[in-house]
């Protein structure tokens, strides 16, 4: 590595000098060399002549003037490759120096048109693209940050203000204190609950560590089952077509995305409402749909819910902390499967998310 250090850097500039004039400076001298070839094979052989014959000065000559020729060729070339070098390096240079600015202090900006439409404009178009997506990844991060603290601080401050209002008052009993310690539980399974969703949130956006054969249909009737008592307190009508739909996976991590979809069914729901609940696979594909009535989501407000700390109209409900839906589309991703959320009409959601197909792989035979 020192001894590398001192390799200078061949710079793109130079590159395209020496290709610009070395083919020049070839042609050049092919050029130049033909009249002295010529002359040396139509030269008379005289060996009477001396050395300073006229033939013998005329071709010196040649070869002075071949020679100051050449020289003078090599600087053209070069000085010509450097100059047309320059120019069709110079929107790169622009578009170079623009873009570390705008990494270093504005991601507002934009590189736009960089003059005629070629190579150099459509790379500034996605670098555009690139500082556009950098620019809204860094939005929701400080989106995200700003409301998990938030969610995180509630609970706290709550707690604090039982605690305190309980050690505060005089004629505190047994039962009031006892009640207050409930409280403070409450709160803190709250809090423990949106820990743990987003520890959730960032392990489905990463790569299954783990990954083994399960069936959607099982883990939808066993999420469904869990849920039954809420959706029949409810009144809501439950119609599941749960067919084989086995996928390869992370087992925990889609079975929470089906729990997920099904909680989602079933909270943001309506009096007397509707779930349906499909799986099946085919054509090297497993599906889960899950749709259900509700309240009407305008088309606008959709991608919103698949944000985290997101619900619909940006009304904050105790039914969640709006990162559910967030967490089934980052499992779906890690997962290699699409998602496909559809508002009814009439109100309500209907969620499909399209696995590929568990592989079923030879068994190996016994020795």
């Amino acid at each position: 590595m020192i001894g590398r250090r001192w390799i200078p850097r061949r710079s793109l500039h130079l590159q395209l000098t020496l290709l610009y004039a070395v083919p020049f400076l070839i042609t050049g001298v092919v050029l130049l060399a033909i009249p002295l070839l010529g002359t040396e094979e139509t030269a008379p052989a005289d060996p009477a002549a001396g050395p300073g014959s006229g033939g013998q000065r005329h071709l010196d000559g040649q070869l002075t003037t071949s020679a100051v020729s050449i020289v003078a060729l090599v600087v053209v070339s070069v000085a010509l490759g450097w100059f047309v070098a320059g120019r069709f390096l110079h929107p790169l240079r622009t578009i170079t120096a623009t873009a570390r600015d705008i990494s270093a202090t504005n991601l507002h900006r934009r590189l736009g048109r960089t003059g005629l439409h070629d190579e150099f404009t459509e790379l500034a178009e996605t670098l555009d693209d690139l500082f556009e997506r950098l620019e809204s990844s860094f939005d929701a991060q400080r989106y995200f940050v700003a409301n998990a603290s938030h969610e995180l601080r509630t609970p706290l401050t709550a707690e604090r203000t039982v605690l305190q209002v309980a050690l505060a008052d005089p004629g505190a009993t047994t039962d009031t204190l006892r009640a207050a310690c409930h409280e403070v539980l409450a709160l803190g399974e709250q809090q423990e609950r949106l820990i743990g969703a987003l520890l959730t949130l960032a392990e489905g956006q990463q790569p299954p560590h783990v990954r083994a054969a399960v069936d959607l249909a099982d883990m939808a009737t066993e999420a469904y089952a869990s849920r039954w008592p809420e959706a029949e307190r409810r009144g809501l009508t439950v119609e599941a077509q749960t067919g084989p739909a086995p996928v390869s996976g992370d087992p925990a991590l889609i079975e929470r995305l089906v729990t997920n979809l099904i909680d989602n069914a079933v909270r943001h729901n309506t009096a007397g409402g509707w779930i349906r609940i499909v799986t099946e696979s085919a054509d090297d594909r497993s599906v889960i749909r899950v749709a259900n009535s509700g309240p009407v989501i305008p088309p606008a407000e959709l991608e919103t819910l698949f944000q985290p700390f997101r619900q619909l109209g940006g009304r904050r409900t105790r039914q969640g902390h709006g990162l559910g839906l967030a967490i089934v589309r980052a499992i779906a991703t890690s997962h290699g499967a699409s998602i496909t959320a559809r508002p009814q009409p009439a109100g309500g959601l209907d969620i499909e998310v399209d696995f590929p197909a568990a592989r079923h792989q030879p068994a190996i035979p016994e020795i």
